[in-house]
């Protein structure tokens, strides 16, 4: 037949000769379910034109394949953007969170996880065709968060910037990283990010890759290797951050040895940052670390004052099948009108917002139920980022509590504080506690 040739996947697209099962993807994860539908032949299909349809398939699909580490490290920044470390003098094209990721790959996971699931804005770079050519692609097979998403090439130069005043007097396992440029040269005179963020190439060749019979690891010799490991590479990614220290908040990359981490805070105080933070990332029997840096001047906060926790967070592990990310969200809503409190749901961002007097406050502090439910004065709202509406008043505590699925049967719960000047902030951290003792009795307790 003379009918149109189907183009020919690319060779990093895990889905060219297995398609997704979206059966069995509303099986693990009921939030998707509702999208798929049955052809009379019992096949499962979704309806392509239908934008909240393929929206919950990118989602599933990102937390389904790629739960590992991606998204812990994405959500560890979002920790880092909102605490109150460092002043946010970076002004970013509309005010809207803007990111760098180093070596974005042909599967650009980052732009994609920060652009679907917080909203972010992305510049990511590469230096391969096949790694622009595909990750552009996978960009514009979703439509809805494309035009948060710059794909950008770097040019491989063997001779990449070298950066004044540094000194490479010790080298790195006898090599220092001369490959393509990392921020200097790619990042504009006249740009300003949030942050930036890689996953660099963690071995210093392909033998050393396949030594850590606990791992899996998959890539290309590019993604995977370079001359002098991690160390060598996160340490440009330090030297170019010194000439750009005015260009972001945060510096930060992952490691893939623990063992890096000492010799690169070395690094970081050597060149004379003014705070350093360090996170590990655990899923199963395989670990990464998160490094952090600014060249800001941290806030300084009164000896006498007692720091208030703005966003907190908890795992719930170990849930049965049917129960998803929706039915935590309604228990969630659930327990805080049980005490008199307003909420609103939003199940296309997977949050409920709260609204609390004082009096309401301590009523949960104190585990006592109202006697009924009080009428809520008329108080002025302010827009929030994804469109809900939030009551703010001096005497109200206003909070969000977002519900996000890491993998099959564990589902992560963070709360932040919306009003950090409410004379009731100091009681957030103790309600939320006393969210997360009663999530865990519902959705965690073994059966006799």
């Amino acid at each position: 037949m003379g009918g149109k040739k189907r183009k020919r996947e690319g060779p990093n697209n895990k889905f060219s000769e297995n398609p997704p099962d979206f059966g069995h993807l509303a099986s693990l994860y009921p939030s998707f379910e509702p999208f798929v539908q049955y052809s009379r032949y019992g096949h499962p299909r979704i309806d392509w034109t239908d934008f909240n349809a393929t929206r919950e398939l990118t989602r599933v699909l990102l937390h389904h394949h790629h739960a590992l580490n991606w998204s812990n490290y994405i959500h560890w920044v979002e920790d880092l953007l909102s605490s109150d470390i460092i002043p946010n003098t970076i002004s970013t094209e509309g005010g809207k969170v803007r990111g760098f990721d180093i070596g974005t790959g042909a599967n650009c996971i980052y732009p994609l996880l920060g652009a679907s699931l917080l909203g972010w804005s992305f510049v990511g770079s590469d230096v391969t065709d096949v790694a622009i050519e595909w990750a552009g692609r996978n960009v514009d097979s979703n439509p809805h968060i494309s035009e948060l998403i710059e794909i950008r090439q770097v040019q491989s130069n063997a001779d990449a910037p070298c950066v004044e005043g540094l000194h490479h007097e010790e080298s790195v396992h006898g090599e220092n990283y001369h490959g393509p440029p990392m921020l200097l040269g790619v990042v504009r005179e006249d740009e300003k990010f949030d942050f930036c963020m890689c996953n660099p190439p963690f071995f210093e060749s392909l033998e050393e890759a396949g030594l850590n019979p606990k791992t899996s690891c998959g890539g290309t010799s590019e993604e995977m290797v370079c001359p002098g490991g991690e160390k060598a590479f996160i340490t440009r990614i330090i030297e170019d951050s010194t000439q750009l220290k005015h260009h972001f908040r945060w510096f930060t990359s992952m490691a893939g040895k623990k063992s890096s981490l000492k010799y690169l805070i070395s690094k970081l105080w050597e060149v004379g940052v003014t705070i350093v933070k360090t996170t590990e990332f655990v899923q199963g029997r395989t670990s990464r670390w998160g490094l952090a840096w600014s060249f800001l001047p941290p806030i300084q906060k009164s000896s006498i004052s007692l720091p208030d926790k703005n966003n907190m967070s908890f795992m719930l592990e170990g849930l049965q099948r049917q129960h998803g990310a929706i039915n935590v969200l309604e228990a969630v809503k659930s327990y805080f009108s049980l005490h008199g409190l307003s909420c609103t749901l939003n199940t296309s961002s997977f949050t409920v917002d709260v609204v609390a007097s004082k009096d309401e406050c301590d009523s949960i502090v104190k585990n006592e139920l109202p006697i009924t439910n009080k009428s809520m004065d008329c108080q002025p709202t302010r827009e929030t980022s994804n469109g809900s509406s939030l009551n703010f008043s001096l005497n109200r505590l206003c909070l969000r509590i977002l519900v996000f699925q890491q993998i099959p049967g564990t589902l992560l719960v963070k709360g932040s504080l919306q009003d950090r000047n409410s004379p009731s902030s100091g009681a957030f951290s103790v309600i939320f506690q006393k969210l997360e003792e009663a999530l865990r009795n519902k959705f965690c307790t073994k059966p006799v």
